[in-house]
């Protein structure tokens, strides 16, 4: 008898599951079908990694432009290549010299970091080489906006950066400099440019309030000028590192930059975390180094190759497919302990870009990193339902006219049908 009761429970369960299933299905796909999409390119794909069920599938195969949806990869890429703590620096010392080569370390300086770790180091140190060689990349990404070179989240990749490479600007009582090298670099003057194209001149009017940061150009004598300030003494710039292997020097907590990358979705950490873990594979300093070995070395399975061109998403050369997305959101769900994983990604009405989208009340239904471009806006990550599961999703949208906040709506409404269905 008790085994009766027991195997009609499971078959009332296996019916709720599967009829919970077909509706999830069925919705998603009346969604789609719907006036909104008619003139978009929209692509989703939601996985149940227990039982490995495709819930939902809607052109997941097809390839879009993901923006910041590439983070993802990033950050995958960065779990299986750097250790628990960022290498700040290799560095070799031949007598009295210390020789230091630069990692891409984007927390050297940070105004958000606040770390100091290489600075004292190389503060202790009474001759100091740099070596700034390594840098095997161009300090744009292929595809990047050129116009956008003002703007604070697409600053120049470098092998030794300082201060975000950005300048802080903003005015109390006088204009404040932040790093004060620049001072007199600065016009006060309103500009329809923050800088010049070529140049380290920048423009803040007296009149302004606001803070702002705009990247400066980057070249071997101003990484080497604005180290010696900080140091207070001279170093050296050297065209070669001493033979022989190299020690590391260790920072920042490694999970503490992936938050700050996925949280705020800052580009510059992104592409600098790939420059660092090509730092692990050899002494050159190859963002495409990084993403060649993960996707053949971890992602070699992937159904649909990626074209996976920078760190951040800023290129539109960039294209990924929903599967690949939630491929690589499910390998990272298998291996990393959920509350670590969570904490990297923005949290629905909580944080970062999403605190004011997908509000789930007392505790957040979503953990997705979010990409926007002009015209594409894309979400891909964790969703939690009411019946406590938790399923993987990527929901992808390309070359749409409306406001991004239409589309938003719209997915957030089939992202809640899920929780309250599923």
């Amino acid at each position: 008898m008790k085994q009766k009761v027991i195997t009609v429970l499971i078959g009332i369960l296996l019916t709720g599951c599967t009829s919970a299933r077909k509706i999830v299905g069925k919705t998603a796909q009346h969604n789609f079908a719907t006036a909104l999409y008619d003139n978009q390119f929209t692509g989703f794909l939601l996985l149940d990694p227990v039982s490995n069920d495709t819930l939902s599938a809607y052109n997941s195969t097809k390839y879009f432009t993901p923006a910041s949806n590439t983070k993802i990869f990033t950050l995958y890429a960065s779990l299986q290549l750097l250790p628990d703590s960022i290498p700040a620096l290799k560095y070799s010392t031949r007598n009295d010299s210390l020789f230091v080569a630069g990692t891409g370390d984007p927390s050297f300086l940070h105004h958000y970091f606040k770390d100091s770790t290489a600075l004292r180091f190389l503060g202790g140190h009474q001759h100091v080489s740099l070596y700034l060689n390594n840098f095997q990349d161009e300090k744009f990404g292929p595809g990047w906006a050129w116009g956008d070179y003002e703007y604070y989240y697409q600053p120049e990749k470098s092998a030794f950066p300082l201060y975000g490479n950005v300048l802080s600007l903003y005015n109390e009582n006088k204009i404040q400099v932040r790093p004060s090298y620049f001072t007199d670099s600065i016009v006060p003057i309103g500009f329809s440019k923050n800088r010049e194209l070529e140049k380290n001149i920048f423009y803040y009017a007296k009149s302004r309030k606001d803070t702002t940061e705009i990247p400066f150009r980057i070249d071997s004598t101003l990484i080497k000028n604005l180290l010696e300030r900080e140091l207070g003494k001279k170093i050296s710039l050297t065209n070669e590192m001493p033979l022989g292997e190299k020690n590391v020097l260790y920072s920042i907590p490694s999970d503490s930059m992936y938050k700050r990358m996925m949280v705020e979705s800052d580009n510059f950490i992104a592409e600098q975390l790939l420059l660092l873990a090509s730092s692990t594979l050899s002494d050159t300093l190859s963002s495409e180094n990084s993403r060649s070995y993960v996707l053949e070395n971890y992602l070699s399975e992937l159904k649909q190759e990626p074209r996976w061109v920078d760190g951040s998403g800023l290129s539109r050369y960039n294209l990924f497919t929903p599967e690949s997305m939630v491929y690589v959101l499910h390998k990272m769900y298998r291996e990393i302990e959920r509350e670590r994983l969570f904490n990297f990604f923005p949290a629905g009405g909580i944080s970062g870009t999403l605190e004011n989208w997908y509000d789930g009340g007392p505790k957040p239904y979503i953990y997705a990193k979010s990409g926007s471009l002009s015209n594409n806006y894309c979400l891909s990550g964790y969703l939690i339902t009411k019946s406590g599961k938790i399923l993987i999703f990527s929901f992808m949208n390309n070359h749409f006219r409306q406001s991004s906040s239409e589309v938003k709506k719209k997915m957030q409404q089939v992202l809640e049908m899920v929780r309250d269905t599923y």
